[in-house]
């Protein structure tokens, strides 16, 4: 880094080091700032200290006296007027640490204005200037470390001529613990009372910074707008909004929706601790110059015990994305009331939603997570994302300035603003009450009166009703009525003189150089009263044509009247012509200008995207059971107006209906057994297996076994018949037997291990089978064994009906 755009901290620091000493260079020092541990230099560094130094304060957005681990707070470093600094350095370290180690610093720092701060080249967890200047404040985030870190000490240094530092006091420290477990779920907001006195009464002005210009990245060209603002002064037992609070439902709904309804609600509800509603119009779109659209505001009071001041405004299209300030203490330690506030913002999330982009569609949080700012990292489809984690350009920034104070004041430092009042004029209402919710075009202009005569009459003006945002919201009519007279009638008092309208100007007096004109009016009806009228008749002005009378100069006629302005809202330009008269005298071309533009400004254009009816009613699912889709349908209206509409006008979503029946699935029959007898009347039977069970009403499996009648041979009866059975049987088991000792003779290679034993039974009653199995224990390489294979048997069981 240059010399030139080296900190002015780093250079001004050289001053207190003894080991540089004159002539020694800038890479000398940055050899020996580094070889030596910049950081824990930076705390050794001394300056002038002073008691009671007041000029400059370090202040944690809320002035809270306890943090929870992870959450982020804004810390301001600023000097009061007139006093001002070029440098600084802002550091954050556990307490009791020297922070010679990087373990000693806790949590850390987000840039929120890379024109303004940095982190320090030799000590990254530091914060200093960007350039040398001028400046009144500086802002940065700070993420609270993880639990179990305790207490915390943030110490600036400010450089003007000389380092002003303060080690463990003074209004440039500022030391924060962590909150007990036993305290999770109590606010750590401002605890300390107010000490001001009377009333004083602020105007919050809204600067919006968002657009394709300064946040090209997706930007929403046809939708962007900022929601109508709400928010409230209240007390320190109200809350309506904080980083690392859960959103309430009003807050979900401005974030999601950009209704202020639910919220205004709930600051009502809280009508002891809440002093005055702020709230101010929507922006369509987001941005418009100052000299074509009035920034928005509000005035609002405070008094000592509702002290506070809170808003928020969504940034839309997005998820649940807004910006705003939280419990902004306008009551000072000197118990006096603040003059001027002025907050840079960005944009922060309010945990019900979990889109990345402006328009991802809804996608609720579940479970819902805690407010936090917005940082370049979070996703890579972010319209702020930056891999390289810089900080997120600023949307807006909002200034509050007190404009009155009332009652007796107690402050303990003197206010130089006399701005004390007698009373204080009650917050002025809208004229139009119009909904939030419901968006329209600029009122028409007033028709003419029905009535021609000094007779009561009638005018009319009408609007068209572009949007209504929330269907719970009743829109007011699109047509305004207001008494009239006719032309030069007026309803004043009896000495009143009734005129007309003036008529035209004349032409001016003179062809070349300057002279008059005039116009007239007259006297419709004299006074009732019978006085004389005193009204003037007659305007004379000066006019001008032809400033040059030369012989070389042509003479053109006045300018006649301004064209329409070619745009129908917003800024367009109109013109006006005038005719050459005569040529110069002298034969020379004519130079004077024929025709005159100028800009024209018309009503502010509402950019909403489309004007669309509301989305129908799904359809039923595409099938009777199981999944499926369905549809719904929107249409498109004043398309001709708008132009070209790129919105959808059908969405289709996944149904699901109770699972669609599964019917019984079996195998073929298995072929007959054996008849169980060996001689008489027995039985044979098969079976089949399920191969899927009825599911959701499906059809009922049929029968699994069947059994049917057998008939073997005849049983002869007598003792000796019963004996030959006996001997047959025996002599047929030795012949099986000597024929597999013979079979394994010849193929010793087709080996088989026993029998296994009996399956259990298929079914407990009813007849079923069981299984058994005889595997091949060795097998024969050759070709010629194809017949030495697995052996299986089946037979019946559980006979006996059910």
């Amino acid at each position: 880094m240059g010399a030139h755009l080296q900190p002015l901290a780093l250079r001004l620091l050289a001053l207190t080091f003894p080991l540089v000493a004159k002539g020694f260079s800038d890479e000398t020092l940055e050899k020996a700032v580094k070889s030596e541990g910049y950081c824990s230099r930076i705390l050794r560094a001394q300056g002038t200290r002073r008691e009671g130094y007041n000029e400059f304060s370090l202040r944690v957005e809320g002035d809270p006296e306890f943090y929870k681990p992870g959450n982020s707070y804004r810390v301001t470093l600023s000097a009061a007027t007139p006093a001002y600094f070029r440098g600084f350095t802002l550091i954050a370290l556990k307490e009791g640490k020297e922070g010679d180690k990087e373990e000693d610093h806790a949590g850390t720092f987000q840039i929120i204005d890379e024109e303004e701060t940095q982190f320090m080249s030799n000590c990254p967890v530091a914060v200093t200037e960007s350039t040398p200047r001028r400046r009144t404040r500086i802002q940065v985030f700070w993420t609270a470390p993880p639990a179990g870190t305790g207490c915390v000490i943030l110490k600036a240094s400010i450089v003007q001529k000389r380092i002003i530092y303060f080690q463990d006091e003074g209004s440039l420290t500022k030391k924060i613990c962590e909150q007990d477990s036993a305290s999770e779920g109590v606010t750590d907001k401002p605890i300390l009372d107010c000490c001001a006195c009377g009333t004083a009464k602020y105007r919050l002005t809204f600067y919006g910074n968002w657009s394709e210009k300064t946040h090209p990245k997706d930007f929403p060209r046809r939708t962007n707008h900022w929601s109508a603002i709400i928010g409230s002064s209240h007390s320190k037992n109200y809350i309506l909004w904080e980083y690392g609070g859960y959103a309430s439902e009003g807050v979900k709904q401005v974030a999601e929706l950009g209704s202020p309804v639910k919220m205004e609600e709930e600051i009502r509800q809280q009508s002891d601790e809440v002093l005055t509603v702020i709230k101010a119009k929507a922006q369509w779109p987001a941005w418009q110059p100052l000299n074509v659209r009035a920034a928005p505001s509000a005035e609002f009071s405070v008094d000592r015990h509702r002290h506070l001041m809170s808003f928020l405004t969504m940034l839309g299209p997005s998820p649940d994305w807004n910006v705003g300030l939280s419990a902004e203490d306008l009551c000072t330690k000197d118990c006096g009331w603040v003059q001027r506030v002025v907050q840079d913002l960005i944009p922060w999330d309010a945990g019900t939603d979990s889109g990345v982009s402006y328009e991802s569609p809804n996608k609720p949080t579940v479970p819902q997570e805690k407010i936090r700012p917005l940082t370049s990292l979070d996703h890579p489809q972010s319209p702020f994302y930056d891999p390289e984690g810089g900080s997120i350009k600023l949307v807006a920034r909002v200034v509050i300035e007190r404009i009155a104070r009332k009652g007796e004041q107690c402050n303990i430092v003197p206010d130089n603003i006399d701005d004390i009042v007698a009373d204080l004029a009650p917050e002025e209402k809208e004229e139009d009450d119009t909904p939030e919710t419901c968006i329209y075009s600029n009122w028409s202009p007033w028709s003419a009166c029905s009535s021609s005569t000094c007779e009561k009459g009638k005018r009319m003006r009408q609007r068209m009703l572009k949007a209504q945002l929330d269907l719970s919201v009743p829109c007011p009519d699109t047509q305004d009525f207001q008494p009239c007279m006719g032309p030069g009638c007026s309803d004043e008092d009896g000495s009143t003189c009734m005129m007309s309208d003036w008529i035209t100007w004349s032409p001016c007096s003179v062809s070349c150089g300057m002279g008059t004109r005039s116009r007239e009016r007259y006297v419709k009806q004299f006074p009732e009263d019978g006085s004389m009228c005193k009204v003037p008749t007659e305007e004379t002005e000066k006019c001008v044509v032809n400033e040059e009378c030369s012989p070389s100069s042509c003479l053109v006629t006045e300018w006649g009247e301004w064209d329409e302005c070619s745009a129908s809202c917003g800024t367009g330009m109109k013109r006006r012509h005038r005719m050459i008269k005569m040529t110069p005298a002298d034969g020379s071309m004519c130079k004077a200008e024929t025709t005159e533009a100028e800009k024209c400004m018309m009503p502010e254009c509402h950019t909403i995207p489309c004007l669309l009816s509301p989305w129908s009613e799904w359809s039923d699912c595409s099938v009777t059971c199981g999944k499926g889709m369905r549809t719904r349908q929107r249409m498109l209206k004043s398309a001709a107006e708008l132009g070209d509409c790129n919105e959808e006008l059908e969405q289709a979503e996944k149904c699901m209906l109770p699972e669609c029946p599964i019917d019984c699935e079996l195998t073929e029959w298995s072929q007959w057994s054996e008849c169980n007898t060996s001689c008489g009347k027995g039985h044979m039977i098969r079976t089949r297996m399920i191969k899927i069970e009825p599911q959701f009403g499906g059809t009922a499996c049929p029968e699994t076994v069947q059994r049917t009648k057998c008939r073997v041979r005849k049983c002869l009866r007598g003792p000796g018949m019963e004996k030959r059975r006996w001997k047959e049987a025996r002599e047929k088991r030795r012949s099986e037997q000597a024929k597999k000792a013979i079979d394994s003779e010849q193929y010793p290679v087709c080996r088989l291990k026993p029998w296994t034993a009996w399956t259990e039974c298929s079914t407990l009653c009813g007849g079923g089978i069981q299984e058994r199995y005889m595997m091949v224990k060795k097998r024969s390489k050759s070709t010629q064994f194809t017949s030495c294979k697995d052996k299986k048997e089946l037979r019946a069981c559980n006979v006996h009906p059910c």
